[in-house]
């Protein structure tokens, strides 16, 4: 006889953002939902010299609505935004972290490269100034576990405290591996997601020289536009979404509010290249199995995806193929968006914001457009719901993060019911 282990249930409770196009998760859905783009010519820093001179950056946002002067000093950019999502998702959850309940609380932040900000400024300190100029703060402003650090020192959550670099998958892995440890008991709640600061100039460039960039300097709002026959490159973006996950039974007995469940959850590799995706699409293929067969769903339930979708000519390709060879003919009936045409890649903050924006999909029945899309690619033949968000009830919802080096993350996302 079979042994079966009565799995524990994982909920929604709270949300926290801060993107490209606003810096809460009422303003970014908003925009979403009109199909605004974040993208722009870069501010940061002088980009003259540069190939590629826009982005998707943060706007308007002030760390000191967040973390003391002092403090935020001894952070990267992408710690804030961590702690301004975290704080956002926190408040929204209404989960009070006391002392009986923090050592069963946990964090769980990733990012893909962590400060990189901190790495040119100090390193050209080093150059010109030599070793006693680097700041004793550099390390702990930049190395990407310091996200998840701070949001479990401000929040009082001794639980699991971790975090992954699995570049774009990152932080759909922070939020799949945080299901899987309340799922087994070894917490009660997590704060997870991803965040992400990398638009600097080494950044930039090294893309850049990738060529894994759009380079359409002239017309930055139109750059990117998944599975569309004319893109030709992602749009580097920034910012950090955040999820809190419980069991239900402890969500339940302090009366939350639940948005939606997680019910599924898949990691491969692709052990075929350092940046190109599978061309045979078996990674994709096999993570979305193995998330779908986690949660014991027909793939027939599922009727929408938001895609990994980057908008560069590999990757659109091999997400299309992968989500055939996973649903067969229906993938002609599944709706699918990329919202990287309007945030752009967040690379290790992706997943935790696409996550935010699959469980709001569910809770407020709407799906989210990707825009940008005006010429069909034969080779992506698939309802990409272009430009219009579209409203429609859905039970479950798919999620794609794919990352260099043949990552990749699936989760499946659930409407909530008793």
């Amino acid at each position: 006889m079979e042994n079966f282990v009565l799995k524990r249930r994982v909920v929604v409770t709270g949300l926290g953002l801060v993107t490209p196009v606003g810096n809460s998760v009422e303003t970014t859905w908003a925009a979403l939902a009109a199909g605004k783009s974040g993208a722009d010519y870069i501010k940061k820093f002088d980009t003259e010299k540069f190939s590629v001179r826009f982005a998707c950056e943060v706007k308007d946002f002030n760390p000191l609505d967040y973390v003391e002067k002092k403090e935020a000093r001894k952070m990267g950019a992408f710690i804030h935004y961590a702690i301004a999502a975290s704080q956002e998702a926190v408040s929204d959850s209404g989960l009070e972290i006391n002392d009986e309940i923090s050592e069963n609380v946990g964090t769980y932040i990733s990012s893909g490269i962590g400060d990189f900000w901190a790495i040119e400024r100090e390193h050209e300190k080093l150059l010109k100034d030599g070793p006693g100029r680097v700041s004793p703060f550099f390390i702990p402003s930049a190395i990407v576990n310091l996200a998840s650090g701070q949001v479990s020192i401000r929040h009082n959550a001794k639980g699991p405290n971790s975090a992954t670099a699995t570049a774009c998958s990152a932080g759909a892995h922070a939020i799949g591996d945080s299901f899987k440890i309340i799922q087994r008991g070894d917490a009660d709640a997590m704060i997870c997601g991803g965040a992400e600061s990398a638009i600097t100039p080494m950044s930039v460039a090294g893309f850049a020289a990738l060529r894994a960039l759009s380079t359409r300097n002239d017309d930055p709002q139109h750059a990117s536009r998944p599975f569309e026959l004319h893109r030709d490159g992602f749009v580097i973006g920034e910012g950090a979404g955040i999820l809190i996950l419980e069991e239900l039974d402890f969500a339940r007995r302090r009366d939350a509010r639940i948005y939606a469940e997680v019910v599924g959850y898949g990691m491969t590799g692709d052990a075929f290249h350092i940046t190109m995706p599978d061309d045979s699409g078996s990674g994709a293929v096999r993570v979305m199995q193995k998330a779908l067969s986690d949660a014991r769903v027909d793939p027939k339930e599922v009727v929408y995806i938001n895609a990994h979708g980057t908008s560069t000519p590999y990757n659109d390709k091999f997400e299309t193929m992968a989500i055939k060879k996973t649903f067969g003919e229906r993938a002609y009936q599944i709706a699918i968006s990329s919202t990287k045409s309007m945030t752009g890649h967040l690379l290790g903050a992706a997943g935790g914001v696409e996550g935010v924006f699959s469980v709001l999909s569910i809770h407020r029945n709407l799906l989210l457009p990707t825009i940008n899309y005006e010429t069909p690619d034969s080779e992506c033949d698939l309802d990409y719901i272009p430009n219009q968000a579209r409203e429609a009830k859905v039970k479950y919802v798919l999620s794609n993060s794919f990352g260099f080096g043949g990552t990749n993350a699936a989760l499946l996302f659930k409407r909530y019911e008793e």
